[in-house]
């Protein structure tokens, strides 16, 4: 089976299905002597783990860690990061109907007709539970990322038709955690929430957007033609389960606007002008800026120096617990009711999954661009 791993000097490789023993993983390329921070990486594995609010999945897992090898004594050696996250709340026998079935919007079919064979207890490799390993191996790379003073914060701008209309600039990320729906806006959090709550007793689900903010990345990271840095956050971003759309900068927004209003004007950096606040960070080394960033901080496919921000659309969550017609493997018209634990709205535990995989692009990114000097 091809497709497991991502990255190419920062490399991340994941095993394991959705209840089984366990999902793994390993981390090659992480440099040597890189301190570990393991309440960290729990403190980021908790962010995504099910059952931490009502909107949420009610499958109880704790999602503890454990390293296994390329870790000593706290610091990394260079060698392969081999870890497991065991699976504690199995629960097969909510899925033994779905042994013959094929559930609409999953990949039971796909799986099955590419495959000949395949898992159907909790859609097995398919499950997002996959995910828990991106998370270990992104909170390794964003201890990386913080070495550089580069951060990346993602949150909830829109649930259905329920939008944040404040830009990123306008907000204090700093209270995205404040809320379980993980919208930094108190008043548009609350509405989302009982939204959420509504489709829930639907027996329903609902998707909508993340959006996410990469602060003080350097000039220069991307490499031109196929693999442009927005290239590879989108295909990053288009991995996750559920994703549907990526956009980077003004996005599908830009058809609406003319070159010379939609131009990112070349400025001087001037730390008392008012043009340097939109680049929101540190600006110490900065020379250029430009006025406005339509480009959304990458131009040529290669970073500017201005922040990255791109939204992410997900899909509602193809399980309902509403009654579907469908087919089984031979063909035959059935009727489908979900069962099991699922969630609602995969947005809340959905953002540090995104943070996670920019933060592995960039970390990739970082260590190339070692490479192209000498």
């Amino acid at each position: 089976m091809a497709g497991n791993s991502f990255g190419t000097l920062f490399k991340l490789s994941t095993f394991g299905e959705s209840h089984g023993p366990a999902m793994g993983g390993t981390i090659d390329g992480c440099p040597a002597g890189l301190k570990i921070d393991l309440a960290f990486i729990q403190q980021e594995l908790d962010r995504r783990k099910p059952g931490q609010s009502n909107i949420t999945t009610q499958r109880k897992e704790s999602d503890t860690v454990e390293f296994l090898s390329g870790i000593f004594e706290g610091v990394t050696t260079g060698t392969p990061i081999g870890f497991i996250i065991k699976n504690e709340d199995q629960k097969p026998k909510d899925y033994a109907h779905l042994k013959d079935a094929y559930r609409p919007s999953h990949a039971d079919f796909t799986y099955e007709e590419k495959f000949g064979i395949r898992d159907h207890n909790g859609g097995g490799r398919s499950s997002a539970r996959e995910t828990a390993c991106r998370i270990v191996a992104g909170a390794i790379a964003k201890l990386i990322l913080k070495q550089k003073n580069i951060s990346i914060n993602a949150f909830v701008k829109q649930v259905g038709e329920i939008k944040l209309e404040k830009t990123f600039d306008q907000l204090d990320l700093s209270k995205t955690e404040n809320s379980i729906v993980r919208c930094p806006d108190e008043t548009t959090s609350e509405k989302m929430i009982a939204y959420i709550e509504d489709i829930k007793k639907q027996g329903d689900t609902i998707g909508g957007i993340i959006q996410c903010v990469i602060q003080n990345t350097p000039i220069g990271l991307g490499e031109p033609v196929f693999n442009k840095l927005h290239a590879v956050l989108g295909h990053a971003m288009l991995s996750i389960n559920a994703v549907k759309g990526f956009e980077i900068g003004s996005g599908f927004e830009s058809i609406h606007f003319k070159g010379s209003q939609l131009n990112d004007v070349f400025l001087p950096f001037d730390s008392t002008s008012t043009a340097s606040t939109t680049s929101t960070g540190s600006v110490a080394d900065k020379k250029i800026i430009t006025k406005t960033n339509n480009s959304g901080g990458i131009q040529g496919g290669i970073s500017n120096g201005m922040p990255i921000y791109f939204n992410v659309a997900f899909k509602p969550v193809a399980t309902i617990l509403q009654k579907q017609n469908s087919v089984n493997n031979k063909g035959e018209e059935i009727i489908l009711e979900g069962k099991g634990r699922h969630d609602p709205c995969v947005l809340p535990r959905a953002v540090p999954i995104v943070e996670s995989m920019a933060a592995l692009v960039l970390v990739d990114f970082l260590l190339l661009a070692r490479c192209n000097r000498a």
